[in-house]
């Protein structure tokens, strides 16, 4: 028998394994159930399980900005309904104020109940980024939406699935009763529910290691899983040192943040004060997708195979004034804070700590629709180098990392072409050593639609540290049919014709020495 105290070594190593095997398991059912695009052709999701107290156990290599982040949507629900929770409920949320991150990115949580379903066991959730949640613009990734009503509709510890019935009438009209409704309600319904089978598979997998090992051995090794993570993380912070660095965004707007390392008791701490208050824009970043992104930073600084976990987060003192762009109030936009902004903090920590240069540092959120369609995507770039690597051409970087659908299957769904898409030769930066190359992505619509892109560095180039040249910025622009071209701002919506052709020109990665 192990000692309540000390984990035996072998079984830490086996619960650490199984427990992120059981959230790719639920990886595996929502991709295979899902019906939109996004999710099973881009993977654009995440799943986890969560201790009693809905702090993060261990997750599926998924999305770095969705995995820091669910924990602070399933504690909000421990929050806010506490004793009304009762077996067979799930519940919906995507409230960015609440530990969301955009509302495209809709979280289902089902709670996991003891055999005798009088107490709350552990936790399992799936975040999906929805094609469509309603909003001002097709895709719900608008370029110049000013509050959060206009992104889409928001759901706040919805309560999806009651006493295990399905709430399809109900969520639907919510879905429709909305200033800007959802435009393809079907489809989200689908998807929720591939979320809701994904959460079934991890009640079912938890279920059986409970059987197998019994609740109390299950639960001490979820404790052990996240301290063994802390210690992980204590010991790469041993190595660094302190730094500031100020990063300014396309916009104007700044990020500013100083790490201040101590070593006695091997703790960090990372203060954004300083940084730009926020913005009439949509680039303010939920104080969630903010704390994903230190708590990314830290996980990729430590060297074992460790599950981003709450144990990560035990060493780090965060502090990010509040009304600031990082930790907006309400009813502030933050659409692009998940995917734009979130990067750019990124890279200023690695710039504070002198560790990599700046990625591409932007998601390239292109979407495009009208009521029929609705097509989301982001677009790889190049990666920063570091102190003894080069940067990776092509990419997707840092806090997203989903994959880029498949062109028959983009062809045969959507009324467009991909005329080409290939590596942006020279726009990694010199150093060193180098920067990764960017991208040329090239879309051809067939049908009239709206599209949009958000995106950052197409102004401010990728940093490249210790002397090393910056990576290039990147480009948006469309070319008519008739051969006019038109020159894009890094946020923009157009209105497509057949025939017209939206090119992508992403950034690439800063160099090193």
């Amino acid at each position: 028998m192990y000692t309540t105290s000390q984990p035996d070594p072998v079984r830490l190593e086996i619960f650490k394994n199984l427990y992120q095997f059981i959230a790719e398991q639920m990886g595996i059912v929502l991709q295979n159930t899902a019906a939109s695009v996004n999710i099973k052709e881009r993977l654009d999701f995440s799943c986890a399980i969560f201790d009693a107290s809905g702090l993060l156990v261990a997750n599926a290599p998924h999305i770095p900005v969705h995995l820091g982040s669910m924990s602070e949507s399933v504690r909000s629900l421990i929050n806010a309904q506490g004793d009304n929770i009762k077996p067979g409920n799930v519940y919906l949320s995507n409230n960015p104020y609440n530990g969301g991150t955009h509302l495209p990115d809709v979280t289902a949580i089902t709670p996991i109940f003891d055999v005798e379903n009088k107490q709350i066991i552990f936790y399992v959730a799936s975040r999906g980024h929805q094609a469509d949640i309603g909003g001002i613009t097709p895709g719900s990734m608008p370029p110049h939406s000013t509050t959060v009503a206009e992104e889409g509709i928001i759901f706040d510890n919805y309560l999806l699935v009651a006493d295990g019935e399905f709430q399809e009438a109900a969520v639907k009209n919510y879905l429709l009763n909305h200033p800007y409704p959802s435009r393809n309600p079907e489809q989200n319904i689908t998807d929720f529910k591939a979320q809701i089978a994904a959460n079934e598979r991890g009640v079912q997998e938890l279920g059986k290691i409970v059987n197998q090992y019994g609740l109390e051995t299950v639960q001490t090794y979820m404790q052990f899983v996240q301290n063994h993570a802390e210690e992980s993380v204590r010991r790469a912070i041993d190595v660094l040192k302190d730094g500031s660095f100020i990063y300014t965004m396309d916009s104007g707007a700044k990020i500013t943040v100083k790490v201040t390392i101590d070593r006695d008791n091997r703790s960090a701490k990372i203060d954004f004060t300083g940084t730009s208050a926020q913005l009439n824009s949509n680039f303010n970043a939920p104080k969630a997708v903010t704390q994903a992104a230190v708590l990314y930073v830290f996980r990729t600084l430590v060297d074992d195979n460790i599950p981003l976990n709450a144990g990560c987060l035990k060493p780090l003192e965060i502090i990010i004034p509040e009304g600031c762009m990082l930790n907006p109030t309400y009813p502030a936009a933050v659409v692009a804070g998940n995917v734009e902004t979130s990067q750019t903090i990124v890279d200023a920590l690695y710039g504070a700590l002198g560790v990599m240069a700046a990625s591409q540092g932007t998601m390239n959120n292109f979407t495009f629709g009208n009521q029929k369609y609705q097509y989301y995507e982001t677009i790889c770039g190049g990666s920063g180098a570091g102190i003894d690597f080069d940067g990776t051409d092509g990419v997707h970087t840092h806090m997203t990392n989903s994959r880029l659908t498949d062109p028959e299957v983009l062809e045969t769904r959507y009324p467009v072409q991909v005329e080409s898409f290939s590596l942006r030769p020279d726009s990694g930066g010199k150093g060193k050593y180098s920067g990764g190359n960017g991208v040329i992505r090239r879309i051809k619509f067939l049908e009239p639609m709206t599209a949009n892109i958000l995106s950052g560095h197409r102004l401010v180039p990728p940093f490249g540290l210790n002397g090393a040249a910056a990576g290039q910025v990147g480009r948006n622009w469309v070319q008519r049919q008739n051969g006019t071209e038109e020159i894009l701002g890094s946020s923009a919506t157009v209105e497509m014709q057949p025939g017209d052709i939206f090119v992508i020109e992403t950034p690439g990665g800063g160099g090193f020495g």
